[in-house]
């Protein structure tokens, strides 16, 4: 079984995230709330080992030698790379929970850019200074769940038209915008083979590009905001027959891509 992994919060935790100041062999105290989740969530003891990161691809293999004192010992580390192809979701915020159910799982996935979408349909509301500190947990908790170095990227809410803007500009820098609707006559099979381009010209060239994949909320996407995604470049797609949940559209896309891009072996 792979060891439980812990997020180190940079801003607030005495240990170190940067990589020149740790060494094989070098003792660390956990900090608080890891130390708390590690012995009394997870019951892990002395000899049990785990891994600590920041969320930024930095990756430590420790082992407990002190669970009471919450005293760990560094075996190795290492400081893993993002991808060259980025994926990226853009979640229409959702009632009763399934935006987050959506981002939780596209975490688990892979995904490592989450844009939360105040969708013309939206009926709920982007609350700044309160949902985004739930999503950013929902990120972190799905983070270590899966085990993860990097902890996606949360942007800013945004409306219908910085996603028309969003649209225009990956089309400029060679990335790749997916909506998904279920009305669409393009299937994703259609979309293969830009998506083998896209992932091509990234391996040719080293330069990250991203594929946006965009879902909107229960009520759908209007008839107005495709239309000014389509202008603007993005490509707009039906998943199949089966019309699939907020909470389901988004990771079953990015599982999608995550295979096609190799990431699934």
């Amino acid at each position: 079984m792979t060891d439980a992994l812990f997020l180190l919060d940079a801003d607030h935790d005495d240990v170190p995230v940067n990589s020149d100041e740790i060494n094989a062999g070098w003792k660390l105290t956990l900090p608080a709330s890891v130390r708390r989740h590690a012995i009394q969530v997870m019951r892990l003891k002395d000899g049990d080992e785990l891994q600590l990161s920041d969320g930024r691809g930095l990756r430590i293999h420790a082992v407990l030698r002190d669970a009471q004192q919450g005293v760990a010992e560094v075996l190795r580390f290492g400081r893993e790379s993002q991808p060259v192809t980025r994926l990226a979701l853009v979640q229409a915020l959702a009632k009763t929970g399934h935006d987050e159910q959506a981002i939780d799982m596209a975490t688990q996935i892979g995904v490592d850019l989450v844009v939360p979408w105040q969708a013309d349909r939206s009926i709920a509301k982007w609350k700044v200074g309160r949902t985004d500190r739930k999503w950013k947990q929902t990120l972190e908790s799905a983070t270590e769940q899966s085990r993860r170095s990097w902890t996606p990227r949360l942007d800013d809410c945004v409306t219908s038209k910085q996603v028309v803007a969003m649209c225009r500009r990956a089309c400029v820098h060679g990335d790749m915008v997916v909506v998904l609707h279920q009305d669409a006559t393009k299937t994703w099979n259609q979309l293969e083979a830009n998506i083998a381009k896209l992932s091509d010209a990234c391996l040719r060239d080293g330069r990250p590009r991203t594929i946006y994949v965009l879902v909107g909320p229960e009520g759908g996407i209007s008839d107005t905001e495709i239309e000014a995604f389509t202008k603007s470049g993005a490509e707009v797609c039906v998943l199949g027959s089966n019309i699939l949940r907020a909470s389901a559209a988004g990771p079953v896309a990015l599982s999608l891509l995550a295979r096609a891009l190799g990431r699934f072996v």
